[in-house]
């Protein structure tokens, strides 16, 4: 029951109302707000709506990929970097090279459902509102994923030229599929837990189970190909042909770097989040050949090796919470777009940790650094290649589709980046052969929630 004396009374609002139309500047910021929104009305004509996009140290890149209504980005984010990669090494003219997302999305949804179903039987013993059962019935299929789940699916399937598997409509929209799946596997998850309380082998009924997903699958992304002709012309005009390649084989022939070499370095502080220590996350690896492991450095640090990378010519990967203080139609990612507290006459004082540890902020979106100005040795902003394509219903998304953030945005909102394990320092390399801090499943990072 309510307790009378906390609750809301009727003189409280009266003087709450009063208070707010005393003030003039409130009455003028509901003007505004009510008729243009929020972020609208608190745009601060002061400040930068557009980051100059001039920069030191620039990769040039090629055309920008599209995820449209789907949770890809950290999929996009890793294949992008490979694709640079691969025209770098075959001499392709930039932009007219895109790397498969339809063919790994599929073998990603295969193995979450793989990993679902066996976290059922092994959970099979607690209640249904059991906090890691609740958590695991709350989202069987979803998109989000991170830099070692798709390292893992490109060592273990392999990656083909998007020509060879195209998108679909279920690809690129798959709000509908997971739906479909996460009802499918919800009913599935119910026989496992009783066969598994009455002590039955379940091993055959979640083949049978994954059998059903794969054929869901392949009616909404087509099978996942096998072999196919890889054919292209170089910048010198020259005409390639290998005729009946596999996907493994193209990573093997083609793709010029290992990503058994790279590592997620993240910043994320806080007291109880010593830097200098590697963590994992409990129940979030979906793919038993690659655990997901984060070695947590000071910002300083993590842009430092961000830096060596875009010098040597290299873009990185890397994952961030995108929508904060963003104009996705200018491309700009800057504290100074949006003026809050002048528009509400309120404070936002929490720093990143606090942020983070509160859910306020958590990376949300991968996409791939490819360039930083540097002024008096210091960063002052960052280029951006982004995966929402160039534009979205009619308005232009950044510029040509690449975004550009403030140095202080990267310090606020850049969680992740993957990092060659050689360049890091040599106690940070030390590092990676110790054991890691197991954060709890329920962890802001587990991208497994996504």
């Amino acid at each position: 029951m309510t307790n009378s004396n906390k609750a809301i009374k009727s003189e409280r609002l009266m003087q709450y109302a009063k208070d707010f139309n005393a003030d003039r500047a409130n009455l003028v910021a509901a003007n505004a707000a009510v008729s243009a929104g929020v972020l609208e009305a608190a745009t601060d004509y002061k400040g930068q709506r557009s980051l100059p996009r001039d920069f030191s140290i620039e990769l040039k890149q090629g055309s920008i990929t599209n995820q449209r209504r789907s949770g890809r980005c950290w999929m996009f984010a890793c294949l992008n970097v490979l694709r640079f990669h691969i025209e770098k090494e075959l001499d392709l003219p930039k932009g007219t090279f895109e790397l498969s997302q339809a063919y790994l999305a599929f073998f990603n949804k295969l193995e979450r459902a793989a990993w679902f179903l066996e976290h059922v039987v092994a959970t099979a013993d607690k209640p249904l509102d059991d906090r890691e059962v609740d958590w695991l019935f709350t989202t069987p299929m979803a998109d989000g994923g991170d830099w070692d789940m798709v390292c893992a699916l490109v060592k273990k399937y392999g990656v083909v030229p998007h020509e060879a598997q195209a998108e679909t409509h279920c690809t690129n929209n798959t709000a509908e599929l997971n739906t479909v799946l996460s009802h499918l596997l919800r009913q599935d998850a119910l026989k496992l837990r009783t066969m598994a309380q009455e002590d039955k082998d379940t091993k055959a009924t979640q083949e049978e189970m994954l059998s059903e997903v794969y054929r869901v699958l392949a009616v909404c992304f087509g099978e996942p190909v096998q072999k196919f002709d890889f054919t292209y012309n170089d910048a010198k005009g020259h005409y390639h042909a290998d005729l009946g390649i596999t996907p493994l084989e193209f990573l093997k022939k083609y793709v010029p770097i290992d990503l058994d070499d790279y590592i997620g370095v993240i910043n994320v502080p806080g007291d109880d989040k010593p830097y200098g220590r590697m963590y994992a996350i409990q129940d979030s690896d979906q793919i038993p050949e690659r655990r997901n492991l984060y070695l947590n450095v000071p910002m300083e640090e993590l842009k430092g090796y961000v830096i060596d990378s875009l010098k040597d010519g290299e873009p990185v990967w890397f994952g961030s919470d995108v929508l904060q203080h963003c104009d996705r139609n200018a491309g700009v990612m800057d504290f100074d777009l949006y003026d809050l507290e002048a528009l509400f006459g309120v404070k936002f004082t929490m720093d990143k940790a606090q942020r983070f540890a509160t859910h306020e902020s958590l990376p949300t979106h991968a996409m791939t650094i490819a360039g930083v100005d540097i002024k008096d040795g210091k960063p002052t902003k960052w280029k951006i290649e982004n995966s929402w394509g160039t534009e979205n219903h009619g308005m232009k998304t950044g510029n040509n589709g690449y975004f550009v953030c403030s140095d202080e945005w990267f310090d606020n909102f850049v969680y992740e980046v993957a990092i060659r394990k050689d360049r890091l320092s040599p106690e940070m390399q030390k590092a990676l052969d110790s054991d890691p801090i197991v954060w709890p499943f329920w962890n802001t990072f587990n991208p497994v929630s996504a």
